[in-house]
């Protein structure tokens, strides 16, 4: 048997792929995060199978939870929100996973930042304005962030910045990166993309910080930040009608 790292996507039911809903059509025993799953992505699992809440587990715990049931001969399916490649802690589930001699694969889901972006309209690569997007973090009672990946050195490009696991710094955050992006440049928050309970803000560098506070948002939420939001700016040059297409 397996161990299935599948993204979940931002929450929605109807967002996870094709592959994932039958992953949890198929799985014993489902790990998922309880924290920033909305529980309806759990339909798609079936009645008799196992789930476990991961969020009052450590690590070990979770791994032990995986590596005793695939020893019973079970498939086990570990949902991450959003997509495993960003921020899931697959790198250290399955270090252990190989030490204990678990086979295991991956499976994409749509990224937070994605849905966020798809929840306002947004492109976050809007030509002669932004062709970038950083997506980092903030560090408040977390891992320390390497000390080349500051938020003012990632500003400093003028990408359009994805700022996870933020919120409750959105203050800190905004002072960093206001000498890059300026006090009008546009920011969108937007608080469980996709999920019932979504909340979205729009503002600049210079006033979301009192948007969030006035929402009383502490969890689950993408923070957006660049000129790119706004719409405006050139047109790709691969859609040009000026371009040679023989």
């Amino acid at each position: 048997m397996t161990v299935h790292f599948v993204g979940a996507g931002p929450g929605a039911a109807d967002l996870l792929t094709l592959r994932a809903a039958a992953m949890l059509a198929a799985a014993d025993v489902v790990l998922y995060p309880g924290t920033y799953l909305d529980a309806e992505v759990l339909s798609h699992c079936r009645p008799d199978a196992r789930l476990v809440d991961t969020q009052a587990l450590d690590l070990d715990a979770m791994v032990a939870t995986m590596v005793e049931a695939h020893a019973e001969g079970l498939d086990v399916v570990r949902l991450a929100s959003g997509d495993p490649s960003v921020y899931s802690a697959v790198a250290e589930q399955t270090r252990r996973l190989d030490v204990a001699g678990v086979p295991w694969d991956v499976t994409p889901g749509v990224a937070s930042y994605a849905a966020a972006a798809a929840v306002v309209g947004r492109e976050l690569t809007v030509p002669l304005v932004a062709q970038s997007v950083v997506i980092t973090r903030a560090q408040a009672r977390s891992t320390a962030m390497p000390d080349t990946e500051s938020l003012a050195a990632f500003a400093a490009t003028r990408a359009t910045l994805a700022v996870h696991l933020a919120i409750t710094r959105v203050r800190e955050v905004m002072a960093e990166v206001v000498a890059s992006y300026g006090e009008d440049c546009p920011v969108v928050v937007v608080y469980r993309a996709s999920q019932p309970e979504q909340v979205v803000l729009h503002g600049t560098v210079a006033d979301i910080a009192d948007q969030v506070e006035a929402a009383g948002l502490r969890q689950a939420a993408v923070i957006l930040v660049g000129r790119a939001l706004a719409r405006d700016g050139g047109e790709s040059y691969l859609y040009s009608a000026d371009r040679a297409r023989d």
